[in-house]
């Protein structure tokens, strides 16, 4: 077998005193905290689209990557290709899950059983190189966007044929999902929305999104598919008007259907703060929902207004991220996936790693500090005496429904001055800062 990476060692963990770039510098996969391995609280995958994929092409110019496949022709054998050097990039990166998309992994045919008969041959190399290795597959999920025929959208097009070409497409998907044994299975509308309401009936659009969701865990159900059923939330791009906007859109959503035991939410960092929110929030409205599934770990460019995908190296952004995760419990079958790209600028193949090797390290850190915080209390205690009122007296009793609004008005009327307590957001900052600067 081919080696594709010949420049590339098994990354190992140096420490932060090494100057070797191809090194981790905080992740130590086996390193204990709070009684899992840094292994198991993150739970890290390789993105196949952006890492075997993406050329570097943006709308001003052709792709830049020089990758080891670039003389391959033959599709197929592409495919082969990248499928085996998945598994070694995989292995020297030391990251024990990838994702895909089923056009990632096998090119699309002339028609659609051509299309699953070339998944059937990658799954089945792909299955041959599981048996030698330890990778696995955290979810997988279809490519329901890419194709002109997905112009107007799949589950929400006007044309009833896409809709049932779409609901064949993840039918197979979900079935090769869980022949590779994936632990998940995510939902991304790429292109379930509107762009004007002009030429829209959003309430026959929305009905039929929900009913392709309910499909989908009735098919699950008939197969036998245990693996987690996963929407990821995003605000625009590609469509203006985005149907799972962000995580209380796509909560309220699933709830309005009676859907909301069958899914969780894979909330992306990048797709949070184009829809004008903090990846911090969007994991805590899901987590206070019990609906948080997974992670897609990117991050924007703030001075850019679309999803850039970059790798995730803001510590502060990670150390809230690991503090919402881990106050939830860990993401159970999830996992942080780097839906990440390297630069364009950054187009040779040993990029890939130091891209993966940034992430990592930034979230191995964070995890770090979010623990400690967690462990000292004190940011836990300032939250619970702030909203102290609410354990005794009339706050008890408004939690407890002992209390309406005519007892509340009695109460109004003899409780005299009220006194507020300031919020400390400076403080809080600050001793947020001083565990990430200590930690």
């Amino acid at each position: 077998m081919s080696e594709y990476f010949k420049s590339v060692p098994k990354i190992k963990y140096e420490g932060k005193v090494s100057d070797n770039p191809l090194s981790f510098k905080y992740y130590n996969a086996d390193e204990k905290i709070g009684g899992k391995t840094m292994k198991e609280h993150l739970r890290f995958a390789v993105a196949y689209w952006h890492t075997y994929q993406a050329t570097g092409g943006d709308p001003f110019g052709v792709g830049t990557a020089l990758r080891p496949w670039d003389n391959i022709t033959d599709p197929m054998e592409l495919a082969k290709e990248k499928m085996r050097a998945n598994f070694e990039f995989c292995s020297k990166l030391g990251a024990p899950f990838f994702c895909f998309h089923d056009r990632d992994i096998a090119p699309e045919g002339a028609t659609l059983k051509d299309s699953n008969k070339n998944l059937d041959e990658i799954v089945a190399l792909t299955k041959d190189l599981m048996k030698t290795s330890d990778l696995k597959l955290l979810w997988g999920t279809a490519n329901a966007f890419s194709h002109p025929r997905y112009v107007h959208g799949a589950s929400t097009s006007p044309n009833a044929d896409v809709f049932a070409f779409a609901a064949a497409q993840v039918k197979k998907a979900m079935e090769i999902t869980m022949e590779l044994g994936g632990e998940n299975y995510v939902f991304w509308g790429g292109r379930e929305g509107y762009e004007t309401l002009l030429n829209t009936n959003m309430k026959l659009e929305l009905d039929n999104l929900a009913r392709f969701l309910r499909m989908a865990v009735e098919y699950a159900n008939e197969i036998g598919f245990k693996g987690q059923f996963l929407i990821e939330p995003k605000p625009k791009e590609p469509t203006k008007h985005q149907y799972d906007f962000d995580a209380g859109t796509v909560i309220g959503f699933l709830k309005t259907y009676g859907l909301e035991k069958h899914f969780k939410l894979n909330i992306e960092a990048n797709h949070a703060t184009l829809a004008a929110h903090t990846f911090q929030h969007e994991l805590r409205v899901s987590a206070i929902n019990g609906m948080l599934g997974s992670v897609d770990a990117n991050q924007g460019d703030m001075l850019l207004g679309w999803d850039t995908d970059q790798f995730p190296t803001n510590i502060y952004d990670t150390t809230l991220a690991m503090y919402e995760i881990l106050k939830a419990g860990g993401l159970g079958t999830g996992g942080l996936n780097f839906d990440s790209k390297v630069r364009r600028g950054s187009f040779e193949p040993e990029d890939l790693f130091y891209g993966h090797i940034a992430g990592m390290d930034t979230f191995a850190k964070g995890l770090r500090i979010a623990y400690k915080i967690i462990e000292d209390g004190k940011m836990d205690k300032f939250v619970s005496d702030r909203y102290s009122s609410y354990t005794n007296g009339i706050g008890k009793d408004i939690v407890e429904g002992k209390a309406g609004f005519k007892e509340l008005e009695s109460y109004a009327f003899s409780n005299g001055a009220i006194k507020n307590v300031s919020g400390r957001q400076e403080m809080l900052e600050s001793l947020l800062n001083q565990y990430i600067l200590e930690g």
